[in-house]
């Protein structure tokens, strides 16, 4: 297979980076230094400039890096979750690409899977609880 462009690793990299709490802990004390500069500079139009220009950019960069690697994310999640439908004998093949429809081909399968679902409770088939144990579904009309 062929290896990534420059552009996604550096996105995918930088995402991750960010993510980290140390990161999240260096820039709360970059505000925090910023912040303790004020009474120094007598809270200058040039001291708030500064700290507005630097989040404006960093944000600005960030937000299309994030999102590049969430569009890819989602694209091979679509992609896995499509070929466990294609491989499954039951599985209806009519979902797969299903993000592909409109708002209300998507809402018309969901209502679907809801009655699915309100059906499996009334004939008690189990669920898992949030301790991890299998209980019989409560009818919640019945509740």
């Amino acid at each position: 297979m062929k290896q990534a462009d420059w552009f996604t690793r550096f996105a995918s990299r930088i995402a991750h980076y960010v993510g980290k709490p140390v990161v999240f802990a260096l820039a709360s004390l970059l505000v925090i230094a910023w912040a303790g500069l004020g009474p120094f500079v007598g809270f200058s139009d040039a001291w708030q400039l500064t700290i507005n220009t630097g989040t404006t950019i960093v944000t600005f960069l960030v937000v299309f890096l994030i999102q590049s690697t969430q569009n890819r994310d989602t694209a091979a999640i679509h992609i896995k979750l499509d070929e466990l439908i294609r491989a499954t004998g039951e599985a209806h093949n009519s979902l797969l690409n299903l993000e592909e429809l409109s708002e209300q081909d998507i809402e018309a399968f969901r209502q679907r899977y809801i009655r699915l679902a309100t059906m499996a409770r009334r004939q008690g088939i189990p669920e898992i609880d949030v301790e991890g144990d299998l209980r019989p579904i409560e009818d919640p009309a019945k509740a």
